[in-house]
């Protein structure tokens, strides 16, 4: 029984949080994310951002002023400017958003992360949720 529950806790632990979230009104930690996905230039950015809202993927992106990047690629130490994307949606859209982002991002392999919510103010997560459709 032991061992069952063990293999069983990550399946049940966030029913048992969603659970909980519709029967108290409470948000429950995890269930949303911010993504951050890095862009070329600003059009770029802009087109990704509408795109992923046009395919109600998103509550809201935040399109961030271009920064210095340095970063290994193929090898060799590389720099250039980028303008990130700050996503707000729930967890359980992050991989359909991660394909699509990749499906349309001019990058060969596109920076697309994810970190999930643990508090904020209830009624910005709140309006999150009911934003973005359920799956």
């Amino acid at each position: 029984v032991v061992a069952l529950l063990l293999l069983t806790y990550p399946l049940l632990r966030p029913l048992a949080l969603q659970l909980h979230s519709a029967v108290t009104g409470s948000y429950s930690p995890g269930s949303l994310s911010i993504a951050l996905v890095a862009c070329l230039n600003e059009q770029i950015a802009k087109d990704i951002a509408r795109a992923i809202m046009d395919k109600k993927l998103a509550a809201c992106v935040n399109i961030l002023p271009k920064s210095s990047a340095l970063y290994f690629w193929k090898g060799q130490v590389e720099e250039s400017t980028e303008i990130l994307l700050l996503v707000k949606t729930r967890t359980s859209k992050i991989g359909e958003l991660s394909n699509y982002v990749r499906s349309i991002h001019p990058f060969e392999n596109p920076e697309i992360i994810s970190l999930p919510i643990d508090q904020g103010n209830p009624l910005y997560l709140k309006w999150i949720e009911e934003s973005v459709p359920r799956d």
